[in-house]
């Protein structure tokens, strides 16, 4: 039992107003604060009911089970908003906490770099310090290194310079890798991606087809190289296109995270981005892969710190190349969610000159979606085209994640059984009748703003069909 008075009066009136939200917010967070961890989690699952889908809720909820040690449930809680674009940076840095928790410090980091760039007010020193010393070993002398800190009267994170007695790192090497960022080979082509034939087909001409072809393209005076942007809802398919498009071309696929780059030391993370186009530079040609590109590429107009405009500078360098062959060979795709948000510079010709929307995937492409997910599964007779037309607005990930919920509830029924009992339309038209977006509306609600209101380049006109159908 929680002793302190005024603790006690904030659990009566609670007690007496239960469906009081900011009451029984505001006590589940004192709770938390003082470190009642037990009391706070049971005041978080109580003010959940009142608010199911809170986000400020479920980080505290997801808070007190990773201080009690309990990762895998936090992230469980958090999951839903990590898919969607612009969750809070305070639930960010608890995602990291939990992560790092997990054993998984690459997903840490990314958590934790992108959370304090949109908010550098959530910075925490001492998981910023942990996440470190996982990542490079203590210098042998000299003062510690310095943690990221709170944010200065900037408003920007403070990046530490290198301490003295700190040697600068080459970049980071992995076991088994050429670098920090993994060189693999993709075991999937186009044929593994449904639908988004127009997609593919400008990727096969600015990027495959130089490279297959090299004799054509080089009476135009065109080389193999170049960039292109790829954007859309979150769960489109954007990293699972770039991976089809590496192993369609046979080449190297690199993809690279934020934790691949960003570092709280001075200069560092401008060498590792140099770092990784050396790495595709080794082993061209190369498809080189950066996700949520607008965490590395912002605009610099919206930037206070120099180091922060610098890493932007570093990455256009890189993309120019010391000289026009420097990055023949090297196809760079990058990812996001947000494209409104990067740098113009990056658009110009050389760069990323080529965007290419991502959409959701019609009627038609969820039901060859749907063919590609069940075709390894014990399956009835499926009409797939019925269980598309239930599941408008699903993209990719939501698909993967009906298909899964329909397959544990069919393993249940043949383990009662003793034998595999294949899945059925019903199964899974039953699992599309739980299912929700998890991202395209909101994902749209942002996208028309900008269409219609912040579009004076014309950037966007490729949108504007689409959302003109969604209407």
């Amino acid at each position: 039992m929680v002793d302190d008075g005024g603790l006690q009066a904030l659990r009566e009136a609670a007690r007496l107003s239960p469906d009081n939200l900011p009451l029984r917010r505001h006590l589940a967070d004192t709770l938390l604060a003082r470190g009642y961890l037990a009391e706070a989690e049971a005041e978080y699952r109580a003010a959940l009911v009142l608010a199911p889908r809170d986000p400020g809720i479920s980080t505290g909820l997801a808070e007190s089970f990773a201080r009690q040690g309990a990762y895998g449930v936090a992230l469980s809680v958090l999951e839903p908003f990590l898919a969607q674009p612009g969750y809070p940076a305070r639930m960010g840095v608890v995602a990291a906490r939990a992560f790092l928790g997990e054993g998984d410090v690459a997903q840490a980091g990314y958590r934790y770099h992108e959370a304090i760039l949109r908010d550098p007010s959530a910075a925490d020193p001492d998981l910023a310090a942990r996440l470190s010393s996982g990542a490079r070993p203590a210098p042998a002398a000299g003062p510690p290194a310095q943690p990221v800190a709170a944010p200065g009267s900037s408003g920007q994170p403070v990046t530490a310079p290198r301490p003295a007695g700190v040697p600068a790192a080459p970049y980071q090497q992995s076991a088994g890798t050429d670098g920090g960022a993994e060189v693999e080979r993709s075991r999937f082509t186009f044929a593994d991606v449904a639908g988004m034939e127009a997609v593919k087909e400008a990727l096969r001409v600015k990027l495959l087809l130089p490279v297959q072809q090299p004799e054509l393209f080089a009476a135009f005076g065109k080389r193999a190289g170049g960039g292109v942007l790829l954007y859309g809802p979150p769960g489109a398919g954007k990293t699972h296109l770039a991976r089809a498009a590496a192993g369609e071309l046979g080449a190297s696929f690199v993809n690279v995270g934020l934790a691949d780059i960003l570092d709280m030391y001075v200069g560092q993370s401008e060498r590792n981005l140099r770092g990784v186009f050396e790495i595709a530079r080794r082993n061209r040609p190369c498809v080189l892969f950066f996700d949520e590109v607008d965490a590395l590429a912002a605009r610099r107009s919206d930037m206070r710190q120099a180091h922060t405009r610098q890493l932007v500078n570093q990455f256009l360098a890189e993309l120019d190349g010391v000289d026009d062959r420097a990055n023949e060979g090297v196809l760079v795709l990058a990812a996001t969610n947000a494209p409104w948000y990067i740098d113009v510079a990056f658009r110009r010709p050389g760069r990323f000159d080529q965007l290419v929307f991502v959409p959701p995937p019609d009627t038609a492409a969820r039901a060859a979606i749907l063919r590609i997910l069940t075709r390894d599964k014990p399956l009835a007779e499926m009409d797939f085209d019925a269980i598309a037309r239930a599941t408008e607005d699903l993209v990719g990930a939501d698909l993967k994640g009906l298909v899964d919920r329909a397959v544990e509830a069919k393993l249940r029924e043949s383990v009662a059984a003793g034998r595999p009992v294949p899945l059925t339309t019903g199964d899974l038209l039953a699992a599309a009748g739980t299912a929700a977006p998890s991202s395209v509306r909101e994902w749209l609600a942002t996208a028309r703003n900008y269409v219609m209101h912040a579009n004076e380049s014309g950037a966007w006109d490729e949108l504007m069909p689409w959302i003109d159908r969604k209407r």
